[in-house]
């Protein structure tokens, strides 16, 4: 004989109910998944990243100058088909016998060579160098005893013309210390051996200088 069970016992009479339970509470949970708007861990909602997107900046890209437009040459083109109005009239018809006469433009006139330069392409100097005309005034000069007593020294400042052909003309002392000084440098001046003339585009030339003679104790 089966024993039979309780009806309080039996589990399929509450099947449905449980069922109904069950769908209920998934679909609750589906709901609740669906509406959530933020993850555990702190993680940036969908709004949180549209915001982000937006606060990037893009630097503006500079584009360079575009180049200058190249030059370009224009070629006129010349046309011969244009005379030439005016001409110019040439006389071959001209007979020359020794009596003719040909008229010639005067030439420059050559530059004075009498006059007295100050400046000239070659300066005057003397033979041998200036070391050998300074020997000349240091061994012929005579220091003046008056001047000597006195214990007067210093430059006496000679001023001479060197003509075309070496000699020195128009000695004179511009400058002096007095005391006979003067008068004893132009007396040795005059007396000093001729120098290499000036010269001017090739040609010698008179040319004034002024030298200083030092007297000194």
């Amino acid at each position: 004989m089966e024993p039979k069970k309780k009806p309080e016992a039996d589990l399929n009479r509450s099947r449905g109910v449980f069922l109904s339970i069950g769908f209920l509470l998934s679909l609750f949970i589906v709901i609740v998944a669906f509406e959530w708007k933020t993850f555990e861990g702190g993680l940036l909602s969908l709004g949180k990243l549209d915001e982000f997107e937006e606060q990037i900046e893009i630097p503006i890209t500079e584009q360079p100058p575009p180049p200058p437009p190249e030059k370009v040459i224009e070629i006129i083109e010349v046309l011969d088909e244009e005379e030439i109005e005016d001409e110019i009239e040439v006389d071959l018809d001209v007979e020359f016998d020794e009596d003719t006469v040909i008229a010639v433009e005067d030439a420059p006139e050559e530059e004075d060579t009498d006059k007295i330069f100050l400046v000239v392409e070659k300066q005057p100097e003397p033979k041998g160098g200036i070391q050998a005309f300074n020997k000349y005034i240091g061994s012929h000069i005579n220091y003046p005893e008056q001047a000597r007593r006195a214990g007067v020294q210093g430059r006496v400042y000679i001023q001479f013309v060197v003509d075309k052909d070496g000699s020195l003309t128009d000695v004179k002392a511009v400058k002096g210390i007095g005391m006979g000084c003067d008068q004893e440098a132009v007396r040795v001046v005059k007396k000093a051996p001729k120098w290499n003339p000036g010269k001017q585009r090739g040609r010698a030339v008179r040319v004034k200088m002024v030298i200083p003679i030092l007297f000194t104790l």
